[in-house]
């Protein structure tokens, strides 16, 4: 016998035992050996466990008794399937028992078992043969009207059934719907109440058929209003209604035109608790079908803004009368009132509640009616602010924030201006109204939603709330005084403080600071960690906001300063503090040093030793080496000598350290200190720092490379003397970084940087020549070894570099520019070479002076005709270069080589798009018409690459001059061959860049007339309208924002599969099927999807979803993309996916059940594969919305799933992909 089964078996000989204490003990020993999972316990063993608790259930002591149903929920897991079903047996017998206390622990016993099993997710039949055997059982007790107990107690266990475990009990679904519906007349409103809970959930899993019987018999039953019913009857439907809404609502869509009606009649029958049903059914039918409650909205609005005023126990006077009130004493009124009558009957709070939550949910669902809100709600909620019942107002302050969420305006480079207004109208509202009654409530609550919602007000209009800040000042002192209630509202006020810093322009709080500042400093000293922490943030926000670095000071820090750092300095000496709180005060002080460190005198040295003494902690030091970088980069250029000397070789073994954060911490410090002491840093110390940078400058980490190349620089130039040593190790690791294929441009601009500066110094810290061969030696040296060549981007690297020391020694401009001629002509130099040396004299050539140049042109077009295609590219791309700086001379000669040699075109249309990119825009308007007619006589060509080409040239050609040449695109594509068509369309395509640019304006006005194309004949114009669309809604969304409802229809078509396009090809005894559509379809949806990200609030989602429903079908690219689209529509706007998911679910079973013909070549198992894999993304994303699981037909997916091994392991590796990766937000397809 194994020690655990002795030890079991010893435990339950005890259970035996007289003495309750000996049972209780045991019980308790078993309870926490079932929890180890290291647990195994044989068949045996299982048996009399088993046996022994469900005894121990009808112990006579009721703690034994307790204990042993606790014992339940962990031994489900560790006993086979057939003891559990004893335990369940043994339950829903004592369920049926006479004795009270025995039925009660069986019903916890039961909901212990249950609440244990294994989800049916996971493939466990366990869960669903026990839900069979408890059913039944159920049912009966259910029916039977006898004892009320035991009817509450078996529907509160089927209603947590068919919370978890829906779908499993299908086939019971039809006989718990006719058990559960006569129990809505029962005499007794707890079995009514439980009753309504178990439909909700039994809705929400049932099969359609079902699902329609249930709601016909609720509107079956529900009487006309002029119809004599009981109201508790009329009530209990009306909850069901509800309940069914919240659980189910998504299939409620098609009886809403039936229900919506007759609920809005029972509305205005005098009945609290009826209204308050009704309003909550409203909510969940607005949440759940927003599309379909659309020709309900004015007629619910109307009754949310009547019933939100629906205090009839209550006299709200006049507003004049009761602000007098409340100057005088608000208190004693307030009492007064309360004795009149009692509140225990009052239950008209209950439905302005419901109302208000009505109401927020009408906004959040239809953000498409804001503007009307901001005239119809925003006023009625203003005035709500006065509800005298705390969780009414905090409802009321809800549904205000989220109106002023809603309002946030879109994501995009140019907000619309008129948006935000809105809300503006209503400031004044707000003013009287609202924050000086609400800020100095005596309800914490009514003072926290205040908070919450003027936070939200200065985050959509910032700025608007400076012209209230002595009512602002005022609310946030008597909050951070008030010492009474919890911590929670004073943490709300810094909080909304610190945000106010942020928004809010700093002369506003000049005057207030004596008031404000004595509260924040007693909260920075509070013992509570959360309240100093916060507080000191505060401070900072403070001293950054009223003192910035980058302006005047327009108040004087004086009378402040002494208070200020003296809390911060007794924070920042106490040791025994909260992590987070010791951050802030070395943050806070780092801020108090940088912005008043001139006005800080005796306090200065001692917060300098402390910030160092900080530095050798372990703890703080990554806190304490961010404030050093603020203190070095301020520009009082604070004197650091005091703590430089012990600090550098401390920052210096920071660099050793394997923490990423601390190193580049510690970086940008050594720059700082660099930057601002220069000359005064100890060599000593600046040698232990130097002596660490060469393991730093590698590929492994470009960002660190980057910053410890832009301190070398630094030191170089300051003192070149401490260089000696180091720049021989630093120089090859930076050579080897300079071959990375991956090297940043940041990266290169440091390399580039630190190079001028070793030649720059006097005397040079390395001679010019000899960095120039090191640079160069890789190139030079490859050809004798003949190993593998460098990349591409290594040459361009290079070549910068060689530019970089050129332009540093202009004496050695001239003599290099002749060399690299030499290695550019000479017959011995290989492929290699001349890329190096004609790339190295496209970046030297603009500063050789024209002498050099004359001759650079002649072997730039030698080496047009080289047969190496990488000298011909580089040769290409230098000419651009070159021309760039010297126009009149170059582009005459560039556009006179294309017409005499027209089979260098192509290279020479490079060089052109690279002279064009380079030059100043008013330098090329002399030679804009001659550039434009060449490149339109190049649209017509046959090659697509040479249309590509000049499309990019005509975009930046017109960046030159916009207003005068973006008209004529206009003309050309009303008058030109479909290939013109096609090239000005590109072109227009590379005007769209990601940043604000001065074209936009100009383009927006002409968006409209490029995306008529969409309706041109030709497919490939309009595959190229399409990808001109999708990099606008991409990069710049409010260029075709206000066109969509015009460009959608047009969109739409283009995603239809179209016969015309489909023709069949023979290849010798076979017939092939070809598409030609299929391209355009395919950019028609990538626009769609580029659409979810930046315009969600401008689409119908449903008509969207008709389209991504058809591509679900659709060739393989396609199904593809519109299932990744799925699986973000399943979290952008859950509820329409949710609405027609029977139809969403068909195809993606299709593709998932698919099987790949017998003899098929390997790429179309791969296809099938990948297809599969991303229809499981689809359907593991749709699994992420709660309600999906009870779906009956997602519950036949997922069987089927899991019955299939190879789509189980599929769908589990997906599942775990998901969880170790970041939510991927959107894709790249631009």
């Amino acid at each position: 016998m194994s020690t655990a089964a002795f030890h079991i078996s010893s435990l339950l000989e005890k259970m035996t035992s007289s003495d309750k204490d000996f049972r209780f003990m045991a019980t308790s020993d078993l309870m926490s050996e079932l929890q180890k999972d290291s647990i195994q316990l044989d068949e045996d063993s299982e048996r009399k466990v088993v046996k022994m608790l469900l005894r121990l259930l009808e112990d006579k002591n009721g703690e034994v008794q307790n204990l042993a149903v606790k014992c339940l929920g962990p031994l489900v897991g560790k006993v086979k399937e057939y003891q559990v079903e004893t335990i369940v047996d043994a339950l829903c017998a004592n369920m049926r028992s006479d004795k009270e206390q025995l039925r009660d622990i069986a019903g916890i016993g039961l909901k212990t078992v249950l609440s244990e099993l294994p989800p049916a997710a996971t493939g466990s039949g366990l869960a669903t043969s026990v839900c069979r055997k408890i059913t039944g059982q159920l049912t009966s007790a259910i029916a039977q009207q006898e004892d009320v107990a035991v009817q509450l107690e078996a529907l509160d266990i089927l209603s947590d059934m068919l919370s978890r475990l829906g779908a499993p009990l299908g086939a019971f679904h039809a006989s718990l719907l006719h058990c559960l519906l006569p129990q809505l007349s029962s005499p007794r409103l707890a079995v009514r109440k439980r009753a309504v809970g178990a439909l909700g959930h039994l809705a929400a899993a049932c099969s359609t058929d079902l699902f329609v019987e249930l709601a016909d018999h609720l509107l079956d039953r529900l009487p006309g209003p002029r119809a004599p019913a009981s109201p508790a009857a009329i009530r209990t439907l009306i909850q069901c209604l509800g309940s069914v809404g919240r659980q189910a609502g998504h299939r409620l869509g098609t009886h809403l035109d039936r229900l919506v009606p007759l609920v809005e009649e029972f509305c205005n029958l005098d009945d609290d608790e009826l209204r308050e049903s009704c309003l909550q059914a409203f909510e969940a039918f607005l949440r759940k079908c927003p599309k379909e409650m659309g020709p309900h909205v004015p007629s619910v609005t109307s009754l949310c803004l009547q019933y939100i005023k629906h205090d009839p126990n209550y006299n709200y006077d006049s507003d004049g009368e009761e602000e007098e009130m409340e100057t005088e004493d608000s208190e004693f009124s307030e009492q007064e009132s309360e004795d009149e009558y009692s509140d225990d009957d009052d239950m008209s709070w209950k439905v302005r509640r419901a109302a208000a939550k009505c109401l927020a949910a009408l906004i959040s669902s239809r953000p498409d009616l804001l503007p009307s809100f901001h005239c119809t709600l925003a006023p009625v909620l203003i005035r709500r602010f006065r509800e005298r019942e705390e969780n009414v107002k905090a409802d009321v302050f809800g549904a205000y924030i989220v109106l002023l969420r809603q309002t946030r305006p879109p994501k995009g480079w140019l907000e619309a201006v008129e948006e935000p207004t809105q809300p503006g109208s209503n400031l004044q509202m707000l003013r009287g109204q609202a924050l000086q009654r609400q800020l100095k409530e005596r309800s914490v609550r009514a003072r926290q939603g205040c908070f919450s919602l003027l936070a939200e007000l200065a985050g959509v209009l910032p700025g608007s709330l400076a012209e209230h800040m002595p009512v602002l000042v005022a609310g946030i002192v008597f909050s951070l005084a008030d010492r009474s209630s919890s911590s929670t509202i004073r943490m709300d006020a810094l909080a909304f403080l610190q945000g106010l810093l942020g928004t809010e322009p700093a002369e506003a709080f000049h005057p207030h600071l004596p008031a404000l500042l004595p509260p924040v400093m007693a909260c920075v000293a509070d013992p509570f960690y959360k309240i100093a922490a916060e507080a000191l943030l505060v401070l900072q926000e403070l001293v950054r906001a009223l003192w910035p670095l980058d302006g005047p000071r327009m108040l004087d820090p004086a009378p402040y300063i002494g208070e200020m750092s003296a809390a911060t300095l007794a924070r920042l000496r106490a040791t025994d503090l909260d992590q987070e709180v010791k951050e802030r005060a070395i943050s806070c002080m780092g801020h108090l040093v940088g912005h008043l460190g001139d006005q800080l005198g005796d306090n200065l040295e001692p917060s300098l030793l402390l910030l160092l003494d900080r530095l050798r902690n372990e703890i703080t030091r990554l806190s304490a080496v961010k404030a050093l970088t603020l203190v070095a980069v301020s520009p009082l250029r604070i004197d650091l000598q005091p703590i430089l000397a012990e600090a550098l070789p401390i920052l210096a073994s920071f660099l050793r350290k394997n923490q990423r954060a601390l190193r580049l911490a510690t970086l940008a410090a050594l720059a700082a200190l660099a930057q601002s002491q220069g000359l005064g840093l100890p060599p000593s110390a600046v040698q232990a720092v130097l002596a660490e940078l060469p393991s730093l400058v590698s590929e492994n980490d470009m960002h660190v490379a980057q910053l410890a190349v832009d301190f070398l620089a630094t030191v170089t130039r300051s003192q070149p003397a401490l260089l000696a040593e180091v720049s021989g190790p630093v120089l090859a690791e930076l050579l080897r970084l300079l071959r990375s294929p991956l090297l940043p441009a940041g990266v290169l601009a440091a390399a580039e940087g630190f190079l001028q500066a070793l030649v720059g110094t006097r005397p040079p810290c390395v001679d010019y020549a000899e960095l120039v061969g090191l640079l160069t030696a890789p190139v030079y040296e490859q050809v004798a070894d003949g190993g593998p060549g460098l990349h591409k981007q290594v040459f361009h690297s290079l070549a910068r570099c060689v530019a970089a020391l050129a332009v540093a020694c202009p004496q050695e401009v001239v003599g290099t520019a002749n060399r690299l001629v030499c290695d550019a002509r000479s017959p011995s130099s290989s492929p290699g070479v001349k890329v190096l040396a004609i790339l190295s004299l496209a970046e030297v050539g603009q500063v050789a002076g024209p002498g050099p140049q004359q001759e650079l042109k002649a072997v730039l077009l030698e080496a047009l005709g080289s047969p190496s295609e990488d000298v011909r590219a580089a040769a290409s791309y230098a000419l651009g270069r070159v021309g760039a700086g010297n126009l009149p001379d170059f582009l005459p000669f560039l556009l006179g080589q294309m017409e005499a040699e027209p089979r260098r075109r192509y290279l020479l249309l490079h060089s052109l798009r690279e002279a064009l990119g380079a030059a100043q825009p008013d330098s090329l308007k002399p030679y804009a018409e001659d550039i434009w007619a060449l490149l339109f006589q190049r649209c017509e060509g046959a090659e697509e690459g040479t249309r590509g080409v000049v499309a990019e040239c005509l975009g930046k050609l017109v960046l030159a001059n916009p207003p005068f040449l973006l008209p004529r695109f206009r003309k050309q594509l009303a008058a030109g061959q479909p290939h013109t068509r096609c090239t000005v369309i590109t072109a227009v395509k590379f005007l769209i860049s990601d940043q604000p640019h001065p074209v936009d304006p100009i383009l927006k006005t002409f968006v409209g007339d490029f995306m008529e194309s969409l309706q041109d004949p030709d497919l490939n114009v309009r595959r190229a309208t399409l990808a001109f669309f999708n990099s606008a809604v991409h990069n710049k969304p409010s260029l075709v924002r206000d066109l969509l409802d015009d460009i959608l229809p047009l969109l739409y078509q283009e995603t239809k599969i179209r016969r015309d396009l489909i023709r069949e090809v023979e290849m010798g005894p076979f017939k092939h099927t070809v598409d030609d559509g299929l391209d355009v379809r395919k950019a028609a949806f990538e626009c769609m999807y580029s659409l979810l990200e930046s315009c969600l609030g401008q689409l119908d989602i449903c008509e969207f979803l008709n389209h991504v429903e058809d591509g679900l079908k659709d060739h393989y690219d396609i199904r593809m993309l519109t299932f990744i689209m799925l699986a973000r529509l399943a979290t952008l706007c859950p509820v329409p996916v949710l609405q027609r998911l029977d139809r969403l679910i068909e195809p993606l079973r299709a593709t998932c059940t698919a099987k790949v013909k017998a003899g098929s070549v390997k790429q179309e198992f791969e296809k099938q594969d990948e297809l599969k894999r991303s229809a499981m993304r689809a359907v593991a994303a749709l699994l992420t919305i709660p309600e999906v699981g009870k779906s009956p037909i997602m519950a036949d997916f997922s069987s089927q799933i899991r019955s299939n091994p190879e789509l189980a392991a599929l769908f589990e590796s997906i599942q775990k992909d998901s969880a170790s990766a970041p939510s991927t937000d959107s894709m790249e397809l631009s």
